[in-house]
């Protein structure tokens, strides 16, 4: 979804509500601009974003009314089928035609406003049809009726009958653009809820599982919060009341839970940032996204260069997309606070890279070109990459990021890279250039970044440097056979830089 939009938006978003797997069908709503796609399940909370940004969390309930030639009469259902004696609307949001139902009767509306909720719609009957699937071409609706309300229907929606249809949602909420089914309910003034009196079962709520939520907090932040499950060793997940105590955490002032299990799944700029259960992202049926329509920065590919020659970290990689026309700054700005790269101009939408180290302007016309010359270092510290740009719509937005050169640490070995670790340790040497006087933090850890051993911890001179680990762990005993990393991070003047070399244990007998 966040792929098909990346060139309208910036989007950052989580799974949506409970879905029928057959086809796809929403559990509850689904509010899109003010035009209702599909309709709340009144045993389950709703979550509503209004005009002003305020998250709804509450319980909606659904009718509808039609009338044509005779009296108001129910609409049942909205893009669902009907029931015995029942009266379904179908809209396009539903899809390209209505399902076939044995013994119905279809009348066909045209010039059908969008299917705004508590607003009357008036439209003609441009046809009618018994008991067939019949296509719902754009711009129109199909109301389809079983039973005595077939009859009904048939006798009241002649063709050429002007139809009044109403979408009815309790209590009004008119003042909510867009809203997604979900639930139960999960914060409520703070607090969390450990019992919502929804119609969800024991066993949807009680177990440790993946699990997904929407929250927000006080100053109107949006939360959305994504728990991994289902991975022994790795993630067991939540309960439902384990996820609204996390929301809590965050500042939620009020939440809600949305789908869970193999659904769960947050991902920004179409990547996914989470383990979902399934050992891949599922298909689901709905999201709820946050979009941002600004330029954006994404982070740099390196949050330390160290341009040293020991091929780790030597090169950086700076860009920045617009999704409208806009007329943007660009700018480098060194760890001296002097400019030492800027471009303005007008962009079409795109992404756009920046060169680091920043290449020197071409001369003005008419003037020599310079020789080339070996390319200069860039200075060391902290630098700071901005743009700020104003679109076609006159809407302003900057972007910044912040990334260190530091070569303080140069050229990590480890020898031997594999450690033969018996019952009285083992033997390694950790060795590396240094460039600067630094506070140096030697440690073993495991793939994952627990820490097994701090090995080392203080200042060191400028120098070539050595540090022998024995095999044990923090405990004093023989670390176990496997995979391991070892990290170097220095802390000086410039900031804080780390190298790793993988390295492999392998127990021994003696």
């Amino acid at each position: 979804m966040q792929r098909r939009l990346s060139t309208q938006a910036t989007s950052v978003g989580v799974n949506g509500d409970f879905f029928a797997v057959a086809d796809g069908r929403p559990s509850g709503i689904l509010l899109r601009d003010g035009v209702l796609a599909s309709p709340p399940s009144p045993s389950r909370s709703s979550a509503g974003i209004t005009l002003d940004g305020l998250l709804d969390v509450r319980r909606v309930s659904f009718r509808g009314t039609w009338r044509g030639s005779g009296q108001r009469r129910a609409i049942n259902f909205l893009n669902k089928a009907p029931g015995t004696n029942g009266v379904s609307l179908f809209t396009s949001d539903w899809g390209p035609s209505t399902p076939r139902v044995a013994g119905a009767f279809a009348a066909v509306l045209g010039s059908v406003p969008p299917a705004t909720p508590n607003t009357d719609l008036s439209v003609p009957v441009t046809s009618t049809t018994p008991g067939s699937s019949v296509r719902i071409e754009p711009g129109t609706a199909v109301l389809v009726a079983r039973g005595t309300a077939a009859a009904k229907l048939q006798a009241e929606a002649q063709p050429g009958t002007v139809v009044t249809v109403r979408l009815i949602l309790q209590p009004d909420w008119s003042v909510v653009s867009d809203a997604i089914g979900g639930g139960p309910v999960l914060v409520r003034d703070g607090a969390p809820v450990y019992r919502s009196n929804e119609g969800f079962t024991t066993s949807q709520l009680a177990p440790r599982g993946p699990r997904t939520a929407v929250g927000q907090r006080a100053d109107g932040g949006i939360i959305l919060l994504t728990t991994d499950g289902r991975q022994p060793g790795f993630s067991v997940g939540m309960t439902n009341f384990e996820l609204a105590q996390a929301l809590v955490r965050f500042g939620a002032v009020r939440g809600m839970a949305l789908d869970s299990g193999g659904s769960s799944t947050l991902a920004f700029e179409g990547a996914v940032l989470n383990s979902p259960s399934d050992g891949k992202e599922r298909a689901v049926s709905t999201a709820l996204m946050l979009q941002y329509y600004g330029v954006y920065a994404p982070p740099p590919l390196e949050a330390v260069v160290s341009p040293n020659g020991d091929g780790v970290a030597e090169s950086q990689k700076l860009s920045y997309k617009i999704v409208r026309p806009s007329s943007l700054t660009a700018t480098l700005t060194a760890p001296d606070r002097t400019i030492a790269w800027q471009e303005s101009g007008e962009r079409q939408p795109g992404i756009y890279d920046v060169v680091f180290p920043p290449v020197p302007p071409p001369p003005p016309e008419g003037q020599p070109v310079p020789p080339p010359t070996e390319p200069t270092p860039p200075a060391e510290g902290r630098w700071t990459f901005t743009v700020s740009a104003t679109d076609d719509q006159g809407l302003s937005s900057t972007t910044s990021r912040r990334f260190a050169v530091n070569s303080t640490l140069a050229a990590l070995r480890v020898a031997p890279a594999l450690v033969v670790v018996r019952k009285a340790g083992g033997n390694a040497e950790f060795r590396w250039s240094q460039a600067r006087a630094a506070r140096v933090k030697v440690t073993v850890e495991t793939p994952e970044g627990i820490v097994v051993r701090t090995v080392s911890n203080g200042q060191l001179q400028p120098g070539q440097q050595t540090v022998a680990w024995d095999g044990l762990a923090g405990n004093r005993k023989p670390v176990a056979g496997g995979r391991y990393v070892a990290r170097i991070s220095a802390t000086n003047e410039l900031g804080v830089v780390s190298l790793t070399q993988p390295l492999t244990v392998r127990r021994a007998k003696g």
